[in-house]
């Protein structure tokens, strides 16, 4: 009971300063740019650029090929800029690819170089009356990128359809539903918003108390001192709970599986706010603590580049604890997501959160009058 007192009087001399309410401004400010910035799905479209030095009657056979899946089944005539070089060009959109036909084999090269497009070919015939396909890759592209553009000119293409056609593909999972690129986004919103915030706020409640010099007026009550830290926690589990729900509901409706986002989120907003003040422990002010507070957060906020880079996911980042909390948030977000990830994740962050806390008691009790 008396803990509870201690929170309600916490909230109350919160709620008359600004950082208890930059959480849910900054979730107001995140909404309204997923929803109205961020699309359901991003539509990208390859670009090549092509160079047919080939008989005239090939090349319009190439033409007719590519007209075919043409969005309005005509060429339109554009200027590409390379450089400082501007080159005429037919330009055809489909559904899912842009080409660019360019006039001169120079032109394909210089724009392979400048643009770095997925690719740039050149089309020539070889001294069997052959098409010889010839192609200005970036470096980056992968072996079997590179086995396939052998592969397609080697082979029939009718038979290396009916090769694919053929070919079984088995779903490891049938309940699982993809999520689109505007919900991908909100499992490394939420952890940014919803839990890093509160390393920053809690620090800066800490050193604002010094500041005013409540915390030496607290240090001669008979109140416990992890009665006082404990409150500060709340009040922001308070706050990033609200601004996480704020983000959420709007966005996924119903979907989420509500129980479990929120135990995930006050374990791992408890995790934050022990490791806040530890940290706060260390110094006097928001000043001298900056530089160490913004390293970690940039740290932290590593894992988000292998979330939606799945390709980069080097051994070091998965040892970050921002790992395995966006995956989480992304399971609580999923349908049927993976319930035992989410207890597993949430119980780490909680015994991680209870060492730090435990530490920062520790530090506070021998500092809290400094």
């Amino acid at each position: 009971m008396k803990l509870w007192h201690s929170f309600i009087k916490e909230l109350k001399l919160s709620s008359r300063g600004f950082y208890f309410y930059i959480e849910l401004i900054m979730a107001i400010i995140i909404l309204t740019v997923v929803l109205f910035a961020i699309p359901e799905d991003f539509v990208s479209k390859d670009t090549e650029y092509m160079y047919f030095d080939l008989p005239e009657e090939m090349i319009d056979e190439y033409r007719a090929d590519i007209l075919k899946d043409d969005l309005d089944g005509k060429a339109e005539y554009v200027d590409v800029k390379s450089g400082k070089d501007v080159f005429s060009a037919e330009y055809y959109e489909t559904d899912k690819k842009k080409y660019y036909v360019v006039k001169s084999k120079a032109a394909a090269i210089q724009i392979a170089e400048t643009e770095r497009p997925l690719v740039s070919a050149v089309m020539t015939l070889d001294d069997t009356g052959n098409v010889h396909y010839k192609y200005y890759l970036q470096g980056y592209e992968t072996e079997r990128l590179k086995n396939t553009y052998l592969v397609i000119h080697n082979l029939d293409i009718n038979l290396l359809k009916e090769e694919v056609d053929h070919q079984v593909v088995r779903s490891l999972s049938t309940d699982y539903e993809k999520l689109t690129d505007r919900e991908n986004v909100i499992p490394s919103l939420l952890t940014f918003n919803g839990s890093l915030m509160g390393l920053f706020i809690i620090a800066a409640y800490i050193f604002l108390d010094k500041q005013e010099g409540i915390i030496k007026a607290y240090a001669i009550t008979a109140s416990p001192v992890w009665m006082y830290l404990m409150s500060k926690i709340w009040v922001i589990l308070l706050t990033s709970t609200l601004s996480s729900f704020i983000i959420v509901v709007p966005v996924m409706g119903l979907q989420p599986n509500y129980l479990l986002l929120l135990l995930l989120l006050i374990t791992s907003g408890f995790f934050a706010s022990s490791l806040g003040l530890v940290i706060a422990s260390f110094y006097k002010n928001m000043m001298q603590a900056f530089g160490v507070v913004y390293l970690l957060m940039i740290a932290m906020i590593l894992p988000n580049i292998a979330y939606f880079i799945p390709s980069w996911e080097p051994i070091w980042i998965k040892v970050i604890p921002t790992y395995p909390l966006i995956q989480g948030f992304k399971e609580t977000i999923l349908v049927n997501g993976d319930t035992t990830y989410i207890l597993m994740a949430s119980l780490g962050f909680f015994a991680g959160g209870m060492l730090l806390f435990l530490m920062a008691n520790k530090r506070y009790k021998k500092t809290l009058a400094a």
